[in-house]
């Protein structure tokens, strides 16, 4: 086999340029004006023997134009028929992408068109090439946003849970319908008919069994813990539910405890100092009066310091002394340093309340990067802290309510006030009438707020719904390890993410969402929760929905049996509970309730980077839960849809991107014209959706301008092929032009890089490879080679239908390879397409055709040696064009003079194979350069480099061109001087024309 040559890369007519289209006819370079006057004249004789392109295709649609055709598109090519025929289609391999729910809370926004398209290309790739595709989309409808919005300005406190939840369930179902028109127009292929929703019954069974299953191995349990509270929407909150402002201001005081029991160790030290005390710093004064220890790191260096302006004695880290000097502004004077294990035994003062003695404890979660060195801990509003308290058995009293205000365990003066906002007033005064208050400050820094009241959160202990996921976050990350990740290095953020998550807190005080399953006694408050009782639930739910849990009577959803088994008491000691389960469980469940039931494990999971946290996590911890394994096999995690400057859209900067305008235009059309689907779908598939996807007026133009220059490309193609039908008129390839056979190997090799780009959802290397191709290998070069041929040899030939052959050829390959990104050109060129019943579209025939063949021994080196050598031949008349010339190539005897050969089999021709690759008048192909080379003469000399069987046989051999004005004269027809004299046509079109008569 001959293999590939280095002299290939300097082809310099396949070199890379700007993508451009085609040009359907163009005046040859280099014609003089008295030339362009004659062809005028003489041309016009035989304009109608010139086969010239000719098609109905249209070169450019705009405006309505645009969109009728795409609606139209659509409807004749069955796209709302697609998804049920490959479905019932026989198949050997199935491919399944899980849709990730978006929430149903207001219209389609491009952030959904950079997600549903990204997958629609992925999905109509798997489905061309053959594969059963499994992509059911789906919705989110519970949670607190869209309830929220549903009930807008009304007071929540007049309607009941099952008033809520209408209103809520029509506002969702409005919202879905408006996003699921959206996504079509988008040209989304999906089982628009068996869509799934959260809110389902059948769906909230599924999810119920889930629960079941991770209850039962003691995995989801009832405990009174801190957890991220929302005041704003009086709930429960997830991480993954939070929004972290960089620009938050906090109240920041330094605050002491005195130091009433020395530590035992320090003792005979620091007797004689003096009153000491423990200095601390906070961002969170309110939660002061809720503080139950200090904490110490046991390892590192703590000093007693003097202050230099008052001689008050401060207990603080070596480490910060220096801070703590810039930041109380006075110089600290060290008079004691010791170990912080030494601080055990320590007791303080607690300074608001009187009488309350505050221990000092070691903890790991202390560091020396901001403070003292000594953190306040309430255990009540602090994760670490209360791992502190569960660690030495201390109170955890949470003073604060539902609504974000103090409660009468705060006392007198606080009770009912608003924590953020006057209660951390009053706090700092009570600070500052002790004494305590050392110094008062504000603090920026980022601080998580509510991602729907876009209100801040506090960390707030209530009894609440967790799971375990400690338990699980081994097997989480095992099986994570065997999931590929696209891009790779998302896999650190989501290992990350699941080392941050201890426990996941998944009740909610809200009531649109799907009940917890629980049931309490009336007296001792105990909860009522086992599989029998969940199971039965479950039943209920699948039949008659989640609102029957508001409903129905107690009875029916604990029956006497569903008692007995459970070894409950009477139905009547027992009260339901008012609590939903987090949405990100809802979602979570998903693949038991949407996945196939042979192997509920999706091929991948595609959506945006804030699910790293979100969808990725909790799908993947639910399902390592109840199964063992994760419930996807990749994850494709893109970036988020952002402004031309890279901004976050938002409505006050006036830069966001309206997909439905973008499509359908404004009421500007002049400022924001009609782009239709297609632009949009280039758009994302050109982009890197690795990183953040810019979109603006200047994307969706170069979108829009590349997509045109397709179609002229497209429109070549056809205009050639008016007339051929390959089913019976194709040339087989042994009997095509090699310049022919070598573009077929050029398509078979952009096929295979095309769909291994696919593959790898790299849907912008599929476009650059699109460019490339059409630029450097066809408009540069093929099609600049084969227009004489084209459109001059009789319609019937040998010489033409095989150009046509490999332009049928071509013209497949690229529709079928823009087919997934543009599936309305496509399904509108395939119409236009010869060889095929008119009924039958793109979609429904598969993917790019290709056959080993066309890679033929020798082909590469015989085309692209002729190439190396006009690369001689065209820089040696720069300026000029190469028809005006007859060419003499010299090569000594060997194998590239064999390969020539094979190009033009007698000596001197003006229609061989090797004069068409020149693009000359006449070649002759000699062993030895004549003697007689006129003085006008233009020679240069190359080498070529052949590969024989992976490099066992090399051979470089020497050419010498000598280029000279041809003696013929130009030809009335074609245009090349081939002609004996003016006033006759060159012998091939004589012969072209005698055939036609």
């Amino acid at each position: 086999m001959l293999l590939l040559s280095a002299a290939r890369c300097g082809l310099s007519l396949r070199r890379a340029a700007a993508f451009r289209p085609a040009l359907f006819f163009s005046q040859r370079r280099g014609d003089t004006a008295q030339s362009r006057g004659q062809t005028a004249q003489s041309v016009g004789e035989h304009r109608n023997t010139v086969l010239l392109p000719r098609t109905a295709f249209p070169m450019k649609l705009t405006g309505q134009e645009l969109l009728d055709r795409e609606l139209q598109t659509q409807q004749e090519c069955g796209f709302d028929q697609l998804y049920t025929w490959q479905r019932q289609r026989k198949a050997k391999k199935e491919f399944c992408l899980h849709d990730g729910p978006p929430y149903a809370n207001g219209d389609a926004h491009v952030g959904h068109a950079l997600n549903k398209i990204l997958k629609d290309i992925h999905n109509r790739f798997e489905m061309l090439r053959g594969r059963k595709v499994h992509y059911v989309p789906g919705w989110d409808c519970h949670g607190l946003p869209i309830e929220m919005k549903a009930l807008g300005e009304l007071p929540t406190n007049d309607l009941t849970p099952l008033q809520i939840r209408q209103k809520a369930r029509e506002f969702a179902e409005g919202a879905i319908s408006c996003q699921r028109a959206a996504f079509q127009r988008w040209g989304v292929m999906a089982d628009w008919q068996n869509c799934y929703y959260t809110f389902n019954g059948h769906y909230e069974a599924a999810q119920l069994r889930v629960f079941e299953d991770m209850h039962s191995k003691g995995l989801i349990y009832q405990d009174y813990k801190p957890v991220y509270w929302s005041p704003s929407t009086r709930t429960a909150l997830a991480e993954a539910e939070l929004e972290y402002i960089p620009e938050h201001v906090s109240k920041s005081v330094y605050a002491t405890f005195p130091l009433t029991t020395l530590p035992s160790k320090l003792a005979p030290s620091l007797g004689s100092l003096g009153k000491v005390s423990v200095l601390v710093w906070t961002t969170q004064p309110w939660t002061i009066p809720a503080n139950e220890a200090i904490c110490f790191m046991p390892k590192a260096q703590y000093s007693v310091v003097k202050r230099t302006d008052n001689e008050v004695l401060f207990l603080v880290s070596t480490e910060r002394v220096p801070s703590l000097t810039s930041a109380l502004g006075t110089d600290l004077q060290t008079l004691a340093t010791f170990t912080g294990s030494d601080l055990e035994g320590g007791v303080c003062q607690h300074p608001t309340i009187s009488g309350k003695d505050v221990p000092l404890l070691p903890a790991n979660h202390v560091t020396m990067a901001k403070g003292t060195g000594l953190v306040h801990t309430a255990p009540a509003h602090g994760m670490e802290d209360y791992s502190v308290a569960s660690h030495f058995n201390l109170p955890v009293e949470c003073m604060v309510d539902e609504e974000g205000r103090f409660t009468e365990l705060a006392g007198a003066d606080l009770q009912g006030q608003l924590v953020l906002d006057e209660g951390t007033t009053t706090v700092i005064s009570m600070l500052q009438a002790a004494g305590a208050l050392v110094k008062e400050d504000d603090c920026v820094h980022s601080y998580p707020y509510d991602w729907r009241s876009k209100k801040p959160v506090m960390i707030r202990a209530s009894k609440q719904w967790f799971i375990n996921t400690a338990n699980l976050k081994d097997k989480a990350k095992e099986a994570l390890q065997k999931v590929k990740v696209m891009p790779e290095s998302a896999r650190a953020s989501l290992l990350a993410m699941l080392d941050r998550r201890t426990y996941w807190c998944i009740s909610r005080q809200r009531s649109w969402g799907v009940p917890i399953p629980v049931f309490y006694h009336k007296e001792t408050k105990e909860p009522l929760i086992n599989k029998h009782t969940v199971t039965h639930i479950a039943k209920v739910f699948a039949e008659k929905g989640s609102d029957s849990w508001w409903e129905e009577p107690l009875e029916t959803f604990l029956p006497p049996d569903v008692l007995k088994k459970g070894k409950a008491g009477a139905v009547t000691d027992y009260v339901r509970g008012d609590d939903v389960l987090d949405i990100w469980f809802d979602s979570g469940a998903s693949w038991a309730a949407v996945l196939q039931e042979a192997d509920p494990r999706a091929d991948v999971y595609v959506e945006g980077k804030d699910q790293i946290g979100g969808w990725f996590q909790s799908s993947l911890l639910t399902s390592v839960a109840v199964r063992n394994k994760a419930p996807y096999k990749g994850l494709v995690v893109h970036g988020f849809a952002v402004s031309e400057k890279g901004e976050k859209m938002s409505k006050s900067l006036g830069n966001v991107v309206d997909p439905d305008i973008v499509i359908n235009g404004g009421t500007d059309k002049a400022a924001s014209p009609a782009y239709g689907a297609d632009v949009l779908r280039w758009w994302v598939a050109e982009s890197n959706v690795f990183s953040e996807v810019q979109i603006g007026p200047k994307a969706l133009n170069s979108a829009r301008e590349n997509i045109n220059k397709l179609r002229n490309t497209l429109r070549f193609l056809l205009g050639n092929l008016q007339g051929f039908d390959p089913r019976t008129q194709a040339v087989d390839s042994k009997d095509m032009h090699y310049i022919d056979q070598y573009l077929l190997h050029l398509l078979r090799e952009y096929g295979i890089k095309v769909t291994d780009a696919y593959s790898e959802f790299d849907c912008g290397r599929v476009i650059r490879l699109l460019q490339a191709f059409i630029t450097r290998d066809l408009s540069n070069f093929y099609f600049s080679i084969i227009k004489d041929r084209l459109y001059c040899d009789a319609e019937n030939s040998l010489s033409r239908r095989s150009c046509q052959t490999a332009l049928e050829e071509i013209l497949d390959g690229l529709t079928r390879s823009i087919a997934p990104i543009l599936p309305h050109l496509a399904e509108e060129v395939y119409k236009y397409s010869p060889g095929h019943d008119e009924s039958e579209t793109l979609f429904r025939s598969g993917w790019i055709k290709s056959s080993s063949v066309w890679r033929k021994p020798g082909l590469e080196e015989a085309v692209e040696g002729a190439c190396a050598i006009r690369d001689s031949f065209l820089s040696s008349i720069p300026g000029r064009n190469a028809v005006e010339f007859d060419l003499t190539i010299t090569i000594e005897p060997g194998l590239l003079f064999e390969l020539m050969e094979s190009l033009q089999e007698e000596p001197t021709s003006t229609t061989s194979q090797l004069t068409e690759l020149m693009m000359a008048s006449r070649t002759t192909l000699t062993s030895t350069l004549p003697r007689d080379l006129p003085p006008d003469a233009i020679t240069n000399q190359g080498t070529f480099l052949i590969n024989l069987e992976g490099g066992v046989i090399r051979e470089e051999s020497t050419y010498t061109i000598a280029a000279v004005p041809s003696s013929l004269s130009r030809c009335a027809r074609c245009r090349r001087y081939t002609s004996d004299t003016p006033e006759c046509l060159c012998p091939r079109c004589q012969d072209v024309l005698g055939q036609s008569k």
